[in-house]
């Protein structure tokens, strides 16, 4: 499997799906040696077993290669809600599942659209920006910030902040990735100490005065949720926009067709997220000695469930699995781009309405935005991101 290496960002960046497919057929469960060892996950099916049985499969030992396990944290240093298992999971999931229900994600269209277009407005027809610095960083992080609570005048510093998460997740961690996380510590913990003595209507608030069995939360937790809150709320959304964009414009019969039919927008939006997947991977570690897909799983072992693979799952989605296609039937078979089980993520319903959004506004005002150069694709084994992508934004 010389051609195969999932704990290798290199590896992302060239066509991991050429390994992908050649496995899903030869060998839809190979154990791979390199950190560590993990039995990777390709198949839908798979993904999806192994997703729903957290007594089997648990997150609680680390949910990417090479991340320590609950066990080996230092001392005060929680872990996220990514690496709990029901029912600790289920708890603190329900402390702000409410802002974030189908229902919750319409109220805020007002506040995405008025986003959107304060970004477009500030584009000159015919000109050319990088459309991850002019759209699809502002608008998913001015969102979550407001959530958040978070001032105007501090966001210009979520970007530094959240990219430097996910570099740290994807295999990059240095000391100014180190740095930046415990900048981004300080400063929520100053947001907690403020809300603490004059709560407001956000998350932040909601956090300092939740309870779990009839005990507040500590510090650290609501840290490590603000956290997470804003690398999740963040980056999908972020690559969601920034691949989908690139899709289109490599795929023109494709966007000319939601143009004559705008009603397909949703769906492309799913077609979006199968296809581009922006999250590469997350990890489960078998709790007891078991099977799957015929191979014996042994205590202990790392299984590495690659969703893009499972989202070209030809068993699924048919021959022409890797085709862009905005009108596929995705009211048939459901993506596995927001993960599946527990874990299902949780600001899927706001990524959705964010993507919808500034796709309606974007193609009213520029249908005919284009390549102006080669876009750079993210350096990482966790997010399928792309970090410039140059347009020219035709009317």
């Amino acid at each position: 499997m010389n051609d195969f290496a999932p704990d290798d960002p290199a590896f992302f960046l060239g066509d991991p799906h050429a390994a992908f497919r050649r496995l899903r057929r030869e060998d839809p469960l190979p154990w791979y040696a390199g950190s560590g060892g993990a039995w990777c996950v390709l198949k839908h099916a798979d993904v999806m077993a192994v997703s729903r049985d957290p007594q089997r499969f648990t997150s609680t030992r680390g949910v990417q290669l090479d991340q320590m396990a609950d066990a080996d944290r230092p001392q005060g240093i929680p872990a996220s809600i990514l690496e709990m298992d029901p029912p600790q999971h289920n708890q603190h999931r329900k402390l702000v599942i409410g802002a974030f229900t189908p229902r919750a994600a319409k109220l805020q269209e007002t506040m995405v659209r008025q986003i959107a277009r304060e970004c477009l407005e500030a584009i000159e027809p015919e000109s050319v920006h990088d459309l991850v610095e002019a759209l699809a960083v502002p608008l998913p992080m001015y969102v979550i910030a407001e959530m958040l609570g978070v001032s105007r005048s501090d966001r210009p510093r979520f970007k530094r902040w959240s990219d430097a998460l996910i570099a740290a997740g994807g295999g990059g961690r240095t000391p100014e990735t180190d740095a930046s996380v415990g900048e981004m510590l300080g400063y929520f913990a100053g947001v907690l100490a403020e809300r603490r003595s004059a709560p407001k209507d956000d998350l932040v608030s909601r956090l300092a005065f939740a309870e779990i069995g009839g005990e507040r939360l500590g510090d650290p937790d609501i840290l490590m949720f603000c956290i997470t809150l804003l690398a999740a709320g963040n980056e999908t959304t972020r690559n969601l926009v920034s691949g989908g964009a690139l899709l289109s414009m490599r795929n023109p019969d494709q966007r000319q067709r939601l143009l004559a039919e705008p009603r397909l927008l949703p769906n492309a939006i799913e077609e979006m997220l199968r296809w581009w997947t922006p999250v590469q991977s997350f990890t489960r570690t078998a709790t007891r000695t078991t099977e799957l897909r015929g191979q014996r799983i042994a205590e202990g072992d790392t299984l590495l469930m690659l969703y893009a693979s499972a989202n070209r799952d030809e068993e699924v989605w048919g021959d022409d699995a890797d085709r862009f296609d905005v009108g596929r039937d995705h009211a048939r078979v459901r993506h596995l781009a927001f993960g599946f089980g527990e874990h299902l993520c949780l600001g899927a319903p706001l990524a959705r309405l964010e993507a919808r959004v500034l796709f309606e506004e974007l193609l009213a005002r520029f249908p005919h935005f284009e390549l102006a150069g080669e876009p750079e694709l993210l350096h990482s084994r966790l997010i399928h991101g792309v970090e410039r992508l140059p347009v020219r934004f035709r009317r």
